[in-house]
């Protein structure tokens, strides 16, 4: 019997895919478990217009962080730390203090897991930080650090 699955199963593949299981396992396994259904016509038609929602709402989503991006190239967020003498810093700025500053600054919601901050930023001046907008598309946001 052919079967979509609607989960991923270990031993028989991904969501979404067309699999030829024995009629006994589908009767009593992946039908009542609710993990795939029968491989009808009407469920092939759901399945390749479901999939061509999921392409269409991706292709959208990475145009999305594109444009993201090159918004961010453009745009300067300035962050305080405390200095003490001879410009020695206390502390380092966080990829926290920096979706804050984005937030305050610009009203730009930032997740903070997605800033890329490799190491931490000690020292004044402009740094250039990286986010993970989407798989493909990482963007660049300038920071500029000053004396507090």
């Amino acid at each position: 019997m052919k079967v979509i699955l609607l989960q991923d199963v270990k031993s028989l593949g991904k969501k979404g895919e067309i699999v030829n299981v024995s009629d006994g396992y589908a009767r009593n396994f992946v039908l009542p478990k609710k993990v795939g259904v029968e491989a009808t016509d009407r469920n092939r038609n759901e399945l390749k217009l479901q999939k061509a929602n999921e392409d269409r709402i991706a292709a959208q989503k990475l145009q999305e962080a594109k444009d993201l991006a090159a918004k961010l190239e453009s745009l300067k967020i300035s962050v305080t730390i405390r200095t003490g003498e001879n410009g020695k810093t206390f502390g380092s700025i966080s990829s926290k203090e920096i979706a804050d500053a984005a937030k305050k600054q610009h009203d730009l919601d930032l997740d903070k897991k997605k800033i890329v901050v490799t190491e931490p930023i000690k020292t004044l001046g402009m740094h250039e930080v990286p986010i993970r907008l989407h798989p493909d598309v990482t963007g660049r946001l300038y920071v500029l650090v000053s004396a507090e």
